[in-house]
Formats: C-alpha cells, structure tokens, sequence
C-alpha cells in the first residue's frame, strides 16, 4: 500500500511514468493498493483552471478511470485529517501537500513524491 502525491498520480496514470524515479514506479507497480488523497482532485482543477497543465480529458472523465481501477482508492478529508494536517510539525503551508503528507502517516505507509521539501520532513518517501 502505498500513496502518490500529486504529480505522482498525473505521470503515473496519464502516461508520463517516464517522469517518475526507477524506484518509485518500481513501488508503483509492486503495490496492492494506491490510495489517493481527494485533495489531489482539488489541486489538479486548479491546475487546469490556471493553465498550468494540459489534461487531455476532463477532471470528472479522469476521477472516473480511477475509480475503475481496481487498486485505487480515494481517501477523503475528513475532521480527523484536517486536524492531523494542522498539527504536523511543519513549516510548509501548502495545503494539497500537507494533507497528502498526512494521509500517508496516517496509514505509516511510503509516500511516492519527488518533492525535496516533503521529503525533508516524511521519511518514507519514495522517490531516489
């Protein structure tokens, strides 16, 4: 089991894996289960809405095929996250981060990330 942050999830299922570390598509690929934090969702809207990526198909069409997935699963943001987001020891105040960084304590399972910053501060990374 392990969770992908964001732009983990748009290289791994939109085929750009060639973006991911070796080791982290290897993890990918061996795991039984990927969860995905719902935030991920809020967070890839508001990159289209910016312009900031080019999604081939709709938000709606792309939360859709995961669904079909039969190893994916959402994790929403609940009461009980939102307070562990707020109460991590960590500077960093981007919010689509810490909820993924605390979804993945949550379980104690690897985090797939390329960000230096998460990295910092989550030891179970997976990336290099």
């Amino acid at each position: 089991m392990i969770v992908l942050d964001t732009c983990s999830l748009i290289w791994y299922t939109m085929g750009k894996e060639g973006e991911l570390s070796v080791k982290a598509k290897g993890a990918i690929d061996a795991a039984t289960e990927i969860l995905v934090s719902t935030i991920s969702f809020w967070e890839i809207g508001i990159k289209i809405k910016k312009k900031d990526i080019i999604f081939p198909i709709s938000l709606e069409a792309f939360i859709n095929r995961l669904k079909q997935a039969g190893n994916v699963r959402f994790i929403p943001l609940d009461e009980d996250l939102i307070i562990q987001s707020l109460n991590l020891d960590w500077t960093h105040k981007d919010p689509a981060d810490r909820f993924i960084v605390a979804t993945a304590m949550r379980f104690g399972i690897p985090l797939i990330t390329s960000d230096k910053v998460i990295s910092s501060f989550y030891p179970k990374t997976v990336w290099s």
